[in-house]
Parts: C-alpha cells; structure tokens; sequence
C-alpha cells in the first residue's frame, strides 16, 4: 500500500497499542495484571486517523466486490420470482437523525432512493411495485414536518412520471390529502396511464383498514345505485366482491413485502392483500437501502416454499 494509507496508518496505530499491551505485567504476589504507566499512549488525532482509515478501506472493498457479488446473484436468481412486490419504506427521519441533519434532508434521501429501487425492479421483471410514502396515521404530523413531506412526496411522483418508464396508480384516500397535492398525484396517473410498463402503486395517505371500510362503502353504493335490497346484498357478498372495491383491484396480491429500518411489522400495510405474502426484514434505513439488499430480499422469497395458508 503507498506511505499514508489508510492501511498504514492502522498499522501505525496497532504498533503502537502493541507496545502498550506490552507495559502490562502481573504484580508479584497478586496472580493478576498490575497496569504500569505505558510508554506510549495513541492520540486523538491517532484514533482519528485509525477509524477514517478504516472507513476508508472498508468503502474501498464494497466498490470493488459488491458489483461483482450483485452480478453473481442475479446469475444464480432462481426463476420463481415475486411479480408484485410491497415496499414500506422506512427509516428516513432515524436515518437523518443518525448522520445529523433534518428530518426533511431524510426524505429527501428517501425519495432519491425510490427510482434505483424500481429499476432493480425492472432488472428482474417485477410487474407490480407498491410504495408506502404515507400513512393515513403520518398526516397527523406536525404541519412544519407533512407540509414539506407532501411537497418531497408529489415531486419525487412527478419526476417518475416524466420519465414515463411505468405507470404510475396513486392508491390511498387521497381526499383526506390537501387538494392541490391530490390533483398532483392524479396528473402522474394520468400522464402514465398509456405506458406499457411495470405498474407502480404509490401509496399516498394509504391505510389498510381506511382501504377495507372504503372498499365495503363503495360496494355499498354500488348496489344501493341498482336498488339491491340489503337482504340480497347479505346473501351475494363475498372476497370476490369486496376485492373489486380495493384500491389494487385487478391486480395480483403481493408476493413480497420488504420493511426496511429493521421493524418487524406490517402497520396495516396492505392489509387485506397481504394475508398470504411473504416478508422480508432489512435492518437498513431506507435512504441506505441497496441494490445488493434489494437482491437478498428476492433471493430469500425465492428459496422458500410458499404454502397459501396451507
């Protein structure tokens, strides 16, 4: 390694805690280590030095191995793979509180993440993709905090519909949204609504019992409007009908859903769609989230053996 590496450094800094160690004898008559004053102690500036290099080196090897580590596991992806995915994507204010920023500066890392994630997608042939970008439960946030994290949010979708890569469905109770952020969302469906692509489900003021009780109103309505007597009503529902009230009706239930942060549970998250799905846990926050991630989470959904409840 050349003079000043980080390499050297470290090796540096272990000579000298070598020699440290070394000050160490055991008292006479005491059968244990007696510590003398050592002939050399590691400074700050030292340990400084120790610890960057060591990052350094680290963040070395990761760009040198993980692309080739990445290209072997899409080599070796067996051919069961999910076709709808979910992704909760969280993480992002305990993800800026850990580098020291704001929590906007978070979902702004958050929402930078959203597009590799969906060419990852894309890379393996995903066909449905379902985002959680906010809960009904998140618009109880202070204004100073939803007010910036719906501007994030509606510009991120923007910017994913001029690409015009994939269709974009906002899912959620968007009236409960302020109306200029819910016309937004509804432009970028509209906009993509003729790209024969993945389609990509964001989910915006998405809860999964406000979609169950939204789903039965709108059945409710539905045959009210054809003058079904709730008699006959009680007699005919069924899944299926309730089903075609959500808001991902006609598409498949998730295969896999992915939580990043490193919680282990669903939070409602599509609720009614997800009873037979498989998840997957990464400890990542999600501005920190992966293309390598995102591959162990395919690989362990593929390696397992799906049952339905059975």
């Amino acid at each position: 390694m050349p003079r000043g590496s980080g390499h050297g450094r470290r090796t540096s800094l272990e000579r000298r805690w070598r020699v440290r160690a070394a000050s160490h004898r055991v008292s006479p008559g005491h059968g244990r280590e007696g510590p003398i004053v050592p002939r050399e102690e590691p400074s700050i500036g030292d340990l400084v030095a120790y610890d960057r290099g060591v990052a350094d080196w680290k963040r070395g090897v990761r760009k040198v191995l993980y692309p080739a580590y990445e290209a072997r596991m899409l080599r070796r992806m067996p051919a069961n793979l999910p076709k709808h995915i979910g992704v909760m994507l969280d993480g992002n204010r305990r993800w800026a509180k850990a580098v020291g920023r704001d929590t906007a500066h978070g979902h702004r890392a958050g929402a930078a993440n959203i597009e590799p994630l969906l060419t990852w997608c894309d890379e393996v042939g995903i066909e449905v993709v379902t985002l959680w970008l906010l809960s009904t439960d998140n618009l109880n946030r202070p204004d100073e905090e939803l007010e910036p994290l719906l501007e994030i949010i509606v510009d991120a979708v923007d910017s994913l519909a001029d690409q015009r890569r994939w269709r974009l469905h906002p899912v959620g109770a968007l009236d409960l949204l302020p109306a200029a952020t819910a016309k937004r969302l509804k432009a970028a469906a509209e906009a993509t609504s003729d790209v024969d692509g993945m389609i990509v489900n964001v989910a915006v003021a998405y809860g999964g019992r406000r979609e169950i009780a939204d789903a039965v109103r709108s059945l409710l309505q539905e045959h009210a409007a054809k003058g079904t007597s709730l008699e006959d009503l009680a007699q005919r529902i069924d899944i299926e009908h309730i089903e075609e009230h959500l808001y991902t009706k006609g598409q498949p239930d998730p295969d896999l859903v992915i939580r990043t942060s490193g919680e282990q549970r669903l939070g409602g998250f599509l609720l009614w769609q997800s009873a037979k799905s498989e998840f997957y846990f990464c400890e990542a926050y999600w501005p920190d989230f992966r293309r390598v991630d995102f591959l162990r989470a395919i690989r362990a959904y593929a390696l397992r053996e799906r049952r339905f409840g059975t």
